[in-house]
């Protein structure tokens, strides 16, 4: 007999209006924390061109694959969205960084920064969230195989 109280894919209104909830705290928490964080930023970003909208762009992006990852908790697109978030970070430090090394001229004098190092450390925690994302959808569909076969 099929339970009729339940969609078919096991969320219920009490699930999703839980998940909406802990999604809307999670990226008020995150945006406070971006707030606070960037009047840190904001005098290196008179320096540096275009560091604004850089972290404008990808603290949206972050913020709105995280709010729908949490929205979906419960169900596999959960563990699609983890995969894509960590993605766009690998992605998006090798895209924004490029070769690591920054040169910027002030004044008379040349500056050079040398990011090597971070966006290694960066990229290989990244591949590390990519990789627990991988194993939690792995997990899931297991478990979800075991309840069938009860």
């Amino acid at each position: 007999m099929v339970d009729k109280t339940k969609n078919p894919y096991g969320l219920t209104v009490k699930k999703l209006v839980f998940n909406a909830l802990k999604a809307t705290i999670k990226g008020v928490i995150f945006y406070l924390a971006y707030f606070i964080l960037w009047g840190f930023l904001a005098p290196a970003a008179e320096y540096i061109p275009g560091l604004a909208e850089s972290v404008e762009i990808f603290v949206i992006i972050y913020l709105v694959l995280m709010i729908i990852g949490q929205l979906t908790a419960g169900t596999i697109y959960q563990h699609f969205f983890n995969t894509a978030k960590a993605l766009f970070v690998i992605g998006y430090l090798i895209l924004s960084l490029k070769s690591g090394i920054f040169s910027a001229n002030f004044e008379n004098l040349t500056f050079f920064v040398d990011l090597r190092t971070f966006l290694i450390i960066a990229m290989l925690l990244g591949l590390l969230g990519l990789a627990k994302s991988v194993i939690e959808a792995i997990n899931y569909m297991t478990e979800k195989a075991e309840i069938k076969l009860l």
